[in-house]
Parts: C-alpha cells; structure tokens; sequence
C-alpha cells in the first residue's frame, strides 16, 4: 500500500511493555525471536502453520467460498493446541493427522473476530479445515457485471491486509508468521482466477486453476482475483491483468515496468519473487495499490493516458524488498513497512526519470503530512503505534508513508549516499523472508550504520515521539517555483487561459491545484475549469484535488452532477475521504450522505467502513 512511520513510547522500558515484546515465535526466524501480535489469537510458540493448501469452489449465485484448507503444521514441545484466526467463517469439520476432531471458537471480537482452537499433539503434521466464508466477508469483495469494465461478468477480488484474511481463511493472521502456500481455485468456466503466487496467462476450459507459492509470506499477502481477466506480457518478467477492454490502456500506462524492476535491483539487490505483474481491478478496489507479491493489486484510477501516475507502481515494486521480504513484526511497526517503501519508491523514480520529479513528490508528499497530522490524535504521530484494542486500520495514516520515509531521507543525509545504500543492502540481505520489530530494527541500525560512522541521530524523537522533529530533510523542487509564479501570476489577475501551463505533469498540476487560496470568486473557479478542464479531467489524482478545492470554495454545487459521479464510481479511499470530509465540513452533509448511500455497493468494506464513521461524528 503506501508510506507512514508510527508512533510510540518514550522510554524503552515502556516500548517493551507493548505489542513487540521479543517473546513469541515468528515462522522464519529463530525460536528466540518470537513476537507477541496484539491483533492476532495465533500462539505460534506453541504451534505454527508452515504451509498452507487451499481447495476452493468460487459461487457467485450465493457469493460464497467453500472447501477446504490443508496445513502442515509444527507443534512444539508440550503443546496440546493450535490456534488459528477466525471472522465470519463456516466451520463445517475440522481432521488432525486423518482423525476427526473436535474445536472451539472463543469469544468474538469486533476487530480480532474469533479464535479458532483444535486440539493437537506434539507428533501432529497435518490439519485439515472443511469451511465456508460468508457473503458478507470483510475481505472479500463480489461484483455483479454492472459493476466491472467489460459490464459483461461478475467479479471478486480480496484485500487482506491489515487483518481481514481471517474473513476468508481460517490463519495465524499475523505479519510476523510466514507461509508458503498452494491452491486450487474452481470458477465459472468463463472466468479466469489468479493469485499472489505463480499464476496462469490463460483461460482454461474447465475453470480449475492452480497456483504455488514457494517463497514464506504473511497471511495478509495471499490474494485472489476472479473475473473475465486477460494477461499481455511487457518485458522477460512483467507483465498486466485486466479485463480485455482496460488491457490495452494498462499496458501502455506500464510500459516502464520492466526497467522499474531493473532500476529497483540496481539499487538494493536482486529480486526474489520471480515475477513482477500487476493486475488492474475494478474501480471499488480501496487502495492504490497492493503489492501481494508477484501480483499487485491496482486501482484503474492509475491509467490516465500519460504514464504520470508511475509512482504508485514503483511503490508497490519497492514493497517488494520492504513489507514482502522483510515485514512488519506486527501492525504497531507498520512504518517498517511503509515508510522504507516511500524512500525506496522515490529513489526508484530518481534513478528511472530524474531528481526533480522525486523532489516534487517529496515536497507534496510533506505537504500532505503536516495537513493529516492537524486531524491525528498526537499518539498517532509517532512512528511506532500503540493499536491495543483498535482497528489496526487506524495505523494506516500518512505518519507510516511519509514521516517514515523523511525519516530514512535525514539518515541517508547524516551517512551519506554511498554508506545508506550498503547499509539497506545488506539490511534486506541479512534479514530476507523474515519479521521485523521497530526495537530490533532500531538496534541493527545503530549497529550497522550508527556507531560505525559516529553519526549524531535523534532516534527517539523520530521514533517514539509526536510530531516532526526539527530536522526533517529540506527538499527544493525547482519545478514547483515555476508552479509558483503562475500562481501569483492568476492572483493579480491574469486569466487561467494565458498561464505557462505547456509540458507541466501531474504533479505540477496537482501543486498548482493545492496552492490556490481559499478566497477565490466564482468566477476565478470557472475561469481555470474552462480553461484547464479539470472538471472532466481523465485524471484521477487531479480530478480529486479540484473537486475537493470547488468544495470548499462553494464551486461544489455548480459541479455536484459530476462530483457524485466520480464519488459513486471511484472506491479508492485516498480521494473518497478528503472529498466526503469537505463536503461535511461545509455544511453539505446531506448531499454526502445522498451520495454514500447510493455508492455504497460499489465500495469495498475498508472504504465504507471510513466513510460510515465518518458520516456517523457529523450526526
């Protein structure tokens, strides 16, 4: 997904206290290395899932899946259960080792969902689940034909990250134990299933799909995609999914891909997954991104027709090393995840294209920081989070991406270029295919990068407390000077048609966008609409930022036709919450909530969610 360092304590004494401390077992690391995860039932220092085998029969009458789940299990010494994570599910039969045998599910929580408790032995080796998931699964979402590109065939995709793979799969639902896994998925004859494994370029005729997973990943990057979907290939090792009539579109957006891979390995070493895809879903997919591995997951929102929104594909390329390869100990160090992937992406794009165009995405990127953090609880600005008792959701805030990521950007300026990359190269080789605690990392850089050049870093302030500290990076883009000046040049009163606009990108639109006052007359409004068509903008990224601008300077309701509409039909959260959150601020609640109820079909659970309890505080 995308950036954000967290938050937490003060003291180490009380960072210990809280979701890291060093005390469960993780798959993939020592017995000495496990985690104890707030947000997870799984004891995996009793016993642990290895590998998973799926079987399932996709039924899009009564929009269920249903079979079975085989694990291969280890139960350690003195163990007499094994606890998997649960929300939703059907149990119907649960076999240990052959033998059937009973199980218990514990008391249901709003987040964590419910435990799922077998009992086994410690000479226990296989397990095997008969379940069933139900239409309302928070994971999963099914579309009817109307809802898709092609309008032609139904559709389903899943989003498990934080902890909704619990929804569709009985899992040690945490990010700090790894799986490989297997499946074998049945669909409609007409329809193609892939998968966050090795997937197949092609129809079939019987609708029976297999997929393998040889490399150990957490429960929240497996992922499934049914629908009409056809593959094209752009490089050795990229390629795109999507429904035949985006695939042309999709493939001319991603052309880069291939040299996106070969950018990102130049700097921090080889890739791991084989293959980099990406798959374009329907517009209710609620992220940008998501970087399932060898497959990620994109909005359609990213195809504008100018391969200007690459930046979100060479994030979800970076997470590649960062959140796939070495992961998040548990949701609190979600910044580990993010905010590596931020600076890796932005290092990418520099190497790819040029440094200016890295800077402006920084200097927004920042922009957008300190504005989210006026609306964030001050806990919730730390880099290290304390979720106990919260939607891990809630940590999914622009601290992890952004903040994470100024603070890798001020130690790459302390050490120098050269010793930060040897530093992360070697910190992704050492620690490949495994978890990572906020503590652990914090003592591996000290280690590693720290004391070895007797650098003078302020960790703590950064890590542990609220805020930016005095000594975030200082970024110049150049380009946004120009920006700049036909800013004022618009003020004092020239007219938007006779702007120096020629050649500028997205992201200097976007500036532009975000730099206008908020005193602007009617008729300035409609002066840069008629000039510049940001109304009808095939872009997304744009179109948000002035719909979110007329809202608030009372352009919203000479556009409310057009601004529903983009409402109704785009479930990317990062433009349904700015946009639903001016619309209360100024007074039209109403019309937002006209608009949710009529969008809410098209929306995936994680984007309603928000909404709804954003709707809920204007009560």
């Amino acid at each position: 997904m995308k950036i954000i360092f967290h938050h937490l304590f003060l003291l180490s004494t009380l960072v210990t206290l809280f979701s890291c401390k060093e005390k469960t077992t993780t798959s993939g690391e020592s017995n000495d290395n496990i985690v104890t995860d707030i947000h997870s039932y799984a004891k995996p220092e009793k016993a642990v899932v290895k590998h998973l085998s799926l079987e399932l029969k996709a039924d899009f009458e009564i929009k269920k899946l249903s079979g079975t789940a085989t694990y291969q299990i280890e139960v350690k010494d003195g163990a007499d259960s094994i606890s998997l994570d649960t929300k939703g599910l059907d149990i119907q039969q649960v076999t240990v080792d052959g033998k059937n045998t009973p199980f218990s599910l514990g008391k249901e929580d709003p987040w964590l969902g419910q435990a799922l408790s077998i009992p086994v032995s410690h000479g226990s080796k296989n397990l095997v689940i008969a379940y069933s998931t139900r239409p309302t699964a928070e994971a999963l979402q099914w579309l009817v034909p109307s809802q898709t590109a092609g309008k032609q065939h139904p559709y389903l995709f899943t989003q498990g990250e934080a902890i909704l793979t619990r929804t569709w799969i009985p899992i040690q639902d945490s990010p700090g134990i790894r799986l490989t896994y297997d499946a074998k998925i049945t669909v409609p004859a007409d329809l193609m299933a892939v998968m966050s494994a090795v997937s197949p370029q092609e129809k079939n005729k019987d609708g029976v799909y297999t997929f393998k997973m040889d490399q150990p990943i957490p429960a929240y990057l497996i992922a499934l995609a049914i629908g009409d979907i056809s593959f094209k290939s752009i490089g050795k090792r990229t390629g795109v999914y999507t429904e035949q009539v985006l695939l042309d579109a999709a493939v001319y957006e991603f052309a880069d891909m291939e040299k996106l891979v070969e950018t990102a390995e130049s700097l921090y070493g080889p890739y791991q997954w084989e293959r980099y895809d990406v798959i374009v879903l329907p517009p209710s997919f609620p992220f940008g991104g998501m970087e399932n591995p060898r497959l990620t997951f994109a909005t359609p929102t990213i195809i504008a027709g100018d391969r200007s929104l690459i930046a979100l594909i060479a994030h979800e390329l970076a997470h590649s090393w960062s959140g796939n390869l070495v992961t998040n100990a548990t949701w609190n160090d979600f910044w580990l995840n993010e905010g590596f992937t931020v600076y890796f992406e932005r290092r990418i794009i520099e190497a790819l294209y040029d440094k200016s165009y890295s800077d402006m995405l920084a200097v927004l990127g920042l922009q957008d920081l300190k504005g989210e953090m006026e609306d964030l609880p001050v806990d919730d600005t730390h880099l290290y989070l304390n979720l106990a008792g919260r939607n891990p959701d809630d940590g999914m805030t622009g601290v992890a991406y952004e903040k994470g990521a100024l603070f890798l950007t001020m130690l790459e300026q302390k050490a120098g270029r050269e010793k930060f990359d040897a530093f992360l190269r070697k910190y992704f080789a050492d620690h490949k295919f495994q978890s990572m605690t906020t503590q652990k990392f914090l003592t591996y850089l000290d280690e590693n990068l720290i004391k070895p050049n007797q650098l003078t870093v302020n960790v703590d302030e950064w890590v542990y407390k609220p805020g930016l500290p005095d000594s975030i990076p200082v970024f110049k883009a150049e380009r946004f000077i120009k920006v700049d000046a036909q800013v004022a040049a618009f003020m004092n009163g020239r007219k938007a048609g006779s702007l120096e606009t020629k050649e500028w990108s997205t992201l200097e639109w976007l500036h532009f966008i975000k730099a206008l006052p908020d005193s602007l007359a009617e008729a300035d409004m409609t002066d840069l609409d008629q000039a510049f068509k940001f109304t009808a903008s095939n872009n997304s990224e744009i179109k948000d930022a002035w719909f979110k601008l007329a809202i608030y300077q009372g352009y919203g309701a000479k556009i409310m036709p057009e601004i529903r509409s983009f409402l109704v039909n785009v479930g990317r959260r990062k433009f349904l919450t700015p946009l639903y959150t001016a619309l209360v601020e100024k007074g039209m609640t109403k019309d937002a909530r006209s608009i949710f109820e009529e969008a809410k079909p098209n929306y995936h659970s994680i984007a309603t969610g928000t909404i709804q309890a954003l709707l809920d505080k204007a009560n």
